[in-house]
């Protein structure tokens, strides 16, 4: 794939407890920075129940409209996690035991703990491709374009080591960032005029509160460092007309 070529994924977020509250999303943060440092760029993050059907349908529109599609959660032993059950049925798969898989979880475990609940985490759709776990042994699986990830941050992250040589991406995407001690309304005129200069950047405004203090962060975002220094001179200029003091956030 030549590297000018702009590279897109999507993010697909499986789990009750996400929707609930009960547990935390970080996985989309690590999975988003680890992407754009590759040069694949996240178009779309969802989060959906565990629910068969609307896995199917998730993966199936996700797949065809983006270059990767990448899901966390629900590939365990437990019974809500029907992950893998479901993209088989997305694909039109048999759901079997991945005996390479099975291999590597039988050398894993003690004698007797292989059981019929840890033998679920390796039934995956027929020929998938392994994701190895250097973190608890039971590894993700891609078919096609599609990577399934656990759901437990600290596992996924160690995972996407071994993803590397399966994603091809394009330039990696750049970013610059200037601290400022203002609000947004006092800028947004100025960024606006700035953007509409510079319509192939991305150009992004997000408030902070660090030491009682409001702020903005701008965040310039491309794959070319010399379009985001021509964007940076161009704020830095309506930053130092307006006397903004610029801040740094530790």
């Amino acid at each position: 794939m030549s590297k000018n070529i702009h590279v897109n994924a999507a993010i697909l977020i499986i789990g009750n407890e996400i929707l609930s509250g009960r547990t935390q999303d970080t996985n989309t943060s690590t999975l988003a920075l680890w992407l754009n440092s590759i040069g694949v760029k996240v178009k779309e993050v969802r989060v959906i129940p565990d629910v068969e059907q609307i896995i199917i349908e998730n993966v199936n529109e996700l797949r065809k409209n983006n270059n990767y599609v990448f899901t966390t959660g629900g590939i365990g032993p437990t019974h809500d996690d029907i992950t893998a059950e479901s993209i088989s049925k997305a694909f039109g798969l048999k759901y079997e035991i991945h005996k390479e898989g099975y291999k590597i979880l039988e050398a894993y475990y003690k004698q007797g703990e292989f059981n019929e609940g840890r033998q679920k985490m390796i039934c995956m759709p027929e020929n998938s491709k392994l994701i190895l776990n250097p973190t608890s042994g039971a590894p993700g699986f891609s078919v096609e374009n599609v990577f399934c990830l656990p759901g437990v941050p600290s596992i996924l992250k160690a995972m996407l080591g071994g993803l590397k040589n399966d994603i091809v991406g394009g330039k990696p995407i750049l970013s610059h960032t200037i601290n400022l001690r203002t609000v947004e309304s006092e800028i947004a005129k100025s960024l606006t005029a700035v953007q509409d200069k510079n319509m192939d950047v991305e150009i992004g405004s997000y408030p902070f509160f660090q030491a009682g203090k409001l702020g903005v962060s701008i965040v310039i975002r491309s794959e070319d460092q010399l379009k985001i220094d021509k964007c940076n001179l161009q704020i830095l200029e309506f930053i130092k007309e307006k006397k903004i003091e610029i801040v740094e956030r530790k």
